[in-house]
């Protein structure tokens, strides 16, 4: 990893942070947690330093921010609620979380999980706040997969891409414009605060917003309807969902009306990325990659002049 003054500065910014301003030398150390070109963060002692996505706009971030401030109980509130700018990217500050052990998926938090996001759905949003980000960053994932190749193992995630309303598309508003979601819920947006044996609390609030709630439970689902998460993790998560009286399925019975078209969704935009990632890496996909692949291909054919498109 290649450092740049970004990360340079947003590092010296956490050791301030950290340390009340004081720059004096100090034992705590150090480390990069996330170097990507959508996010920076570093973390120093207690305190991350998060830069946001080029081209985030304040006007979204800063009601998100404020938000995740007033439910202390469901997100990891942080530490202010108005950004800085740090060489043209926006960035906010945040307690330190333990965050969950990718090397025990025993211990993965579904409960807790699924609890916080029905609290959360059941929050009534404040005016003002951002649609959720959900079905804009499967479209990008898409975008991205159009950008890198059209041919092989990306037809059928087209095709599959195809099959979706316009809505899960990004393509014309959702529907639900009142109910609080995360839109962007999975594993790594659990950590434990206080550390380390705190309670679960949700984080990144970069895709928080007003919008269809099923969208939130989708990526467990896609897991589970692609053979990758077990059928007793599946039922404690949707269990606990209900329990915590979520609106996004109905109490009982089947979920799947509510749940099909966003599991799609976000099935499309899981392929879409792991072969954008296989592609720049020079490698097949993996064999959870494959599966994701092989389950676009199951999802039913698009018309076939634009699959034929799609193939050029």
């Amino acid at each position: 990893m290649t450092t740049h003054p970004l990360l340079t500065e947003l590092t010296l910014r956490a050791r301030s942070e950290s340390h009340s301003g004081k720059q004096k030398a100090c034992a705590c150390g150090a480390a990069t947690l996330a170097d990507r070109p959508d996010a920076t963060v570093v973390r120093h002692a207690d305190t991350v330093a998060k830069a946001h996505a080029p081209g985030t706009d304040p006007a979204d971030l800063v009601p998100r921010l404020a938000m995740a401030a007033r439910l202390p109980g469901v997100f990891l509130p942080p530490l202010g609620e108005t950004p800085v700018d740090l060489h043209g990217r926006l960035v906010t500050f945040w307690p330190y979380g333990e965050p969950v052990d990718p090397e025990n998926p025993g211990a993965a938090p579904w409960e807790p999980a699924a609890t916080l996001l029905a609290h959360l759905h059941r929050t009534p949003a404040p005016p003002g706040l951002p649609p959720m980000r959900g079905p804009v960053k499967a479209a990008l994932a898409v975008a991205r997969l159009l950008a890198t190749t059209r041919r092989g193992y990306a037809v059928p995630v087209l095709r599959a891409w195809l099959t979706l309303p316009a809505w899960a598309r990004a393509e014309t508003p959702m529907s639900d414009t009142a109910t609080l979601c995360h839109g962007d819920l999975h594993l790594g947006q659990l950590v434990r605060h206080p550390v380390p044996d705190g309670p679960w609390r949700l984080i990144d609030v970069d895709d928080l917003g007003v919008g269809e709630p099923a969208w939130d439970l989708a990526r467990p689902a896609a897991w589970y309807a692609c053979g990758l998460l077990s059928p007793d993790d599946w039922s404690r998560f949707l269990g606990a969902y209900r329990a915590g009286g979520g609106p996004a399925v109905p109490a009982g019975g089947d979920p799947w009306a509510a749940l099909d078209v966003p599991a799609r969704a976000l099935t499309v935009q899981t392929a879409a990325r792991a072969i954008v990632k296989a592609i720049e890496a020079d490698r097949a996909l993996d064999d959870v990659e494959q599966a994701v692949v092989d389950a676009c291909d199951r999802m039913g054919s698009a018309p076939a002049q634009l699959a034929d498109g799609f193939a050029k």
